[in-house]
């Protein structure tokens, strides 16, 4: 027998031993206090939507008892049927604002999708003159707020013909710098030696981007979905459209909310209603961006 075959034999007899005789290095009181710190951080965190929801469930009058309490003491869902009454009386049915807000999101961050990953694609794997400069201006245009941009927008829109249309949302979305800068950043980890054997193998530019290229980007996209969705079905749009059967279902639910004391329960129904969407869809996605992200270390 060979010298390297004994070694290997002795070494996975060992390794097992090895592994048992191994202990951690930190104390059973260091996990404690780390454990309890995390469940401090996630009590701190959930706090909010607790609040949220119990706020949206209680009667008018519990919602000024003071010294206010966490938890309803006779829970109703009053003021979401309130809500939705005074939703109904309005001559721009609930059902517009909501395909509004719906049909602005789903396009706007569809298109931002598609169009973010595939200029992506071309930047963070091929070389072409002018590629870093347009990088490094999508860099300078991460550092401008939206305030300071609305006027220069709006001009171009107008200048356009989009005002008061659901364009007017949706093609600015398409050209977030965001998500452009987080699917290029991501991409350069992927070997570009799985794309050249691909390519050997006969696979078309397309494919090799569909194929190969997002489903290793995962957590990345799931990352510009949540981010896109939470912009647009919280965007109230009302700079740039002015049609009352053209506004977002958030610009309605705030006039709502703005009706006085006596709404105050409605106004809590509202806060619920429009972060129910967003976190609805981190949860739907957590699970498959940590599992993506946990097996996609690949390496050249």
């Amino acid at each position: 027998m060979s010298r390297k075959k004994v070694e290997k034999e002795v070494e996975v007899k060992h390794t097992p031993a090895l592994l048992k005789k191994r202990k951690p290095n930190r104390s059973r009181i260091v996990d404690m206090i780390i454990y309890l710190f995390l469940i401090l951080v996630a009590v701190l965190m959930v706090f909010p939507l607790v609040f949220a929801v119990s706020s949206a469930l209680k009667p008018l009058d519990e919602l000024f008892m003071f010294p206010p309490k966490l938890f309803p003491q006779n829970p109703t869902m009053d003021n979401f049927s309130d809500l939705f009454v005074n939703m109904g009386k309005s001559w721009v049915p609930f059902s517009r604002y909501l395909f509004n807000t719906v049909f602005i999101t789903v396009i706007g961050t569809l298109g931002h999708l598609i169009i973010a990953s595939m200029g992506a694609f071309v930047l963070a794997k091929y070389d072409f003159p002018g590629g870093k400069t347009f990088f490094n201006v999508v860099v300078v245009a991460l550092m401008f707020n939206g305030y300071v941009t609305a006027i220069p927008n709006y001009l171009i829109l107008n200048n356009l013909g989009l005002i008061d249309t659901y364009w007017a949302i949706i093609i600015p979305a398409f050209a977030s710098p965001m998500g452009l800068f987080l699917m290029k950043q991501f991409m350069e980890g992927l070997p570009m030696s799985l794309i050249e054997a691909a390519k050997i193998d006969g696979a078309s530019e397309w494919r090799v981007f569909t194929n190969i290229v997002m489903p290793n980007v995962k957590p990345a996209w799931l990352t510009l979905i949540i981010f896109s969705v939470q912009a647009l079905w919280n965007n109230r749009a009302a700079t740039y459209i002015y049609s009352e059967e053209r506004k977002t279902l958030v610009y309605a639910l705030q006039q709502i909310q703005s009706g006085g004391i006596a709404r105050t329960g409605q106004a809590a129904a509202v806060t619920v209603i429009v972060m129910i969407v967003p976190i609805a869809i981190f949860i739907a996605s957590e699970s498959q961006t940590l599992e993506t992200m946990a097996s996609s270390g690949l390496k050249d």
